[in-house]
């Protein structure tokens, strides 16, 4: 057959050629080692921790190494495609500080390696198509849905492999009369690859995250383009990867059943193979087992869930490094105060299996990495989420900004800052009671003590009500209160002789605490006493008289 003639007939409009879009997309002047990688998602709209998985992952080995990364959307599926579906994926991915160099934006395409968007790229992918069909690496399929499924049928009644491949390739063989015949006829056809592959045959494979593998190599003949002239995925990101100059391709290892046929269509195409790391599923224990996490089962698996619950987008990314880089958590410990990215993110040291998600895990990283930021970050990130989630603490939050952020400062900073806070939904039920608004006393007074002795000591304690100067001086005073009405100033001494007095001091700081938080816990005393000032401290303390 002349297989000039058959491309020309199949791709009668093409008019570029290779060399010229080699030379309008030529090779990256980076430097050495720089790696050059993207994110390509499809534009379905859910936005999954396994895509932030996987940015994070081209984000670090891409920029620590003086490359970049860019955003491509395979929107080749248009049945899958959700409107206004990248723009939430670029909006998602940006809130967990994955920021791309290039790429497809919500305002269009930024870069000279465009279009990012696959379904603008027909015309690109017709150059190589055709010349596929030219080195007789690829001919057209005129099979019907119907005659594949009888295929299909034929194939399982004979126990054989599903596919479309040696005896069971109908098109594969057929004259140029045959194909130029149903061309006449518009019959609808995808071009398919041939495949020169067998099953005996193995192929050794070095992925950077699985190591050496030992792959079956491919013998089907995929479809490359499907009837409506849009690639299919297989095809699109070989053309792509090559063209934009990827030199990483970071994926889910569901995608390794594929490798062998994408080894041969670089191959063919004569493009260089990039670097591929396979990344395992994400996984939780379900009872004694583990499972993959669920888009059914599962509502962490969306992003959606981590920025309504309120979890800091500093807490998710740390998380998410402690479970990509084993070694991750011996350097936090050895750098308690160092920014994430100044870590060494290496793909040596991911698991090839896949991570545990714990979620337990989750939110004691979220506790460490709120009790590190400053006050005002605080009062900024607190703020963002509730303008969204709850608007009315939004705007108590703003009504005064200085006393929110002296709320937020009691316990932060110096070695052992308070762990109050994991999520900013917590922020509301653990600075709450600083608002009338919000306050009311939840839990009770001890059983135990006599309501005479609390109300003579909250008595006490309002009527000779003095600013202390600091917390010793404070503590000072409740000792002195306690001495007055028979409980020990010192709780060590109450301890050796309990039955001698009443209760302690520590029990003296309880009832105070209930009458001015409505709450047993709560952040250092003194410190709220100083913020409430001494007007709403007596305030509080004649609310729990009354109640009492």
């Amino acid at each position: 057959m002349d297989f000039k003639l058959l491309a020309d007939t199949l791709f009668p409009d093409v008019t570029m050629t290779e060399e010229e879009l080699e030379a309008k997309f030529p090779p990256r002047t980076l430097g050495e080692g720089a790696v050059v990688s993207r994110m390509a998602p499809s534009p379905t709209g859910f936005v999954h921790l396994g895509n932030l998985v996987q940015g994070l992952t081209s984000e670090r080995l891409s920029h620590q190494s003086g490359g970049l990364l860019f955003l491509r959307v395979e929107d080749t599926d248009s049945k899958r495609e959700v409107e206004g579906a990248v723009e939430i994926l670029i909006d998602s991915l940006k809130h967990y500080n994955i920021n791309f160099d290039e790429g497809a934006t919500k305002d269009g395409d930024l870069g000279a390696y465009g279009p990012y968007r696959q379904r603008q790229r027909k015309d690109i992918y017709h150059v190589y198509a055709k010349k596929l069909v030219e080195n007789n690496m690829a001919y057209p399929c005129f099979c019907t849905e119907e005659e594949l499924e009888g295929i299909r049928q034929k194939q399982e009644a004979e126990k054989a492999n599903f596919g479309y491949y040696g005896k069971w390739a109908v098109w594969r063989d057929r004259s140029f009369e045959d194909i130029k015949k149903q061309l006449d006829l518009k019959t609808p056809w995808v071009l398919r690859f041939r495949s020169c592959g067998s099953l005996e045959n193995k192929i050794k494979f070095t992925d950077q995250i699985k190591g050496q593998l030992l792959l079956t190599e491919n013998d089907i003949d995929h479809v490359l383009l499907k009837s409506d002239g849009i690639p299919t995925y297989h095809f699109a990101h070989a053309v792509d990867d090559h063209l934009m100059r990827t030199t990483h391709v970071v994926r889910g290892d569901e995608w390794l059943p594929s490798l062998p046929f994408h080894i041969q269509l670089f191959s063919a195409l004569g493009f260089k193979l990039p670097k591929y790391l396979h990344i395992g599923p994400l996984m939780k224990m379900d009872g004694n087992s583990k499972r993959k996490l669920s888009k059914r089962k599962d509502p962490e698996l969306a992003l959606t869930y981590y920025k309504s619950e309120g979890f800091p987008p500093e807490s998710v990314y740390e998380y998410l490094m402690t479970i990509l880089n084993s070694n991750f958590e011996d350097w936090r410990r050895a750098n308690p105060d160092l920014p994430t990215d100044e870590f060494k993110f290496s793909s040596k040291k991911m698991n090839p299996a896949g991570s545990l998600f714990d979620y337990a895990k989750l939110c004691d990283v979220s506790k460490n990495v709120i009790s590190r930021m400053s006050a005002e970050h605080v009062y900024s990130s607190l703020l963002n989420w509730a303008e969204e989630f709850d608007l009315d603490f939004a705007k108590k939050l703003m009504s005064d900004k200085e006393y929110a952020v002296k709320i937020l400062s009691i316990g932060r900073g110096g070695k052992k800052p308070r762990k109050d806070i994991t999520v900013w939904k917590d922020a509301k039920a653990y600075m709450g009671f600083f608002y009338d608004e919000y306050y009311s006393i939840a839990d009770t007074f001890p059983a135990q003590f006599e309501k005479e002795d609390i109300k003579n000591i909250l008595t006490e304690y309002a009527d000779n009500y003095f600013d202390a100067p600091d917390n010793e001086s404070w503590f000072e005073n409740l000792k002195r209160i306690a001495a007055k009405f028979g409980f020990s100033p010192d709780v060590k001494e109450y301890k050796a002789s309990p039955e001698s007095f009443k209760g302690h001091v520590g029990d003296v700081s309880t009832f105070i605490r209930i009458a001015l938080t409505g709450k047993t816990n709560s952040p250092d005393l003194f410190e709220i006493t100083r913020i409430l000032g001494k007007d709403k401290v007596i305030e509080r303390i004649n609310t729990a008289l009354k109640e009492l």
